[in-house]
């Protein structure tokens, strides 16, 4: 199992972090070790002190392929979901200084959430995709799958170009604007559309 990622999907949240618009996706990877177990506790890294939300939607696989085209990538993935690509935001801007890998920042054990996946219908895709992030009971984050750069058919296209797609694999579709910091104590819970997805405490 592969975790794909996308990064600055969402031109406000490119903004947000003074970074560039993309003209392609963005991609990185996860370790299958990143994503957090159902059940398993969340537990603030010590490498960081300055841990960031990323709320994303996430796609799951559902049939193998590669050189996949954009018209019929639809076929290649069957649920959505709300998940947490957490940053440890200070080491991230520490290796971009200097040049280096970023993975330490983004890809470390337990780094990635995954919320309950829901199936994905013909009117969702048709349509559009509401979610969000509560922290502590306060909305932190709101993004709609209409605002994405890149949509889930490019961005599974996308991906196929360079690396298989596999059964299971998991693509986070990058993250809207209100990333933010969160501490030991906080409760952050996905929401797609009004249902929730997942609820997680921060130890």
């Amino acid at each position: 199992m592969k975790i794909f990622c996308v990064g600055r999907n969402y031109t406000e949240h490119a903004r947000e972090l003074n970074n560039e618009v993309p003209l392609d996706p963005v991609i990185f990877l996860k370790p299958k070790s990143a994503l957090l177990l159902a059940g398993s506790y969340f537990y603030y890294p010590q490498f960081t002190n300055e841990l960031h939300y990323e709320a994303e939607l996430v796609l799951h696989v559902s049939k193998n392929g590669k050189y996949i085209t954009e018209h019929h990538a639809s076929k290649y993935y069957d649920q959505v979901s709300v998940g947490i690509d957490f940053t440890a935001r200070d080491l991230q801007a520490e290796l971009k200084r200097k040049g280096l890998p970023w993975e330490k920042a983004k890809a470390w054990d337990n780094s990635a959430v995954l919320g309950k996946f829901i199936p994905l219908t013909p009117d969702m895709l048709t349509n559009s995709i509401n979610f969000s992030l509560q922290l502590n009971d306060r909305i932190v984050q709101q993004g709609n799958s209409s605002q994405m750069i890149f949509s889930f058919n490019r961005i599974v296209a996308d991906i196929s170009q360079y690396f298989a797609l596999n059964i299971g694999d998991l693509i986070y579709t990058g993250t809207p604007s209100g990333v933010g910091e969160c501490v030991v104590g906080d409760v952050l819970a996905g929401y797609l559309e009004d249902a929730k997805v997942f609820e997680i405490d921060i130890k």
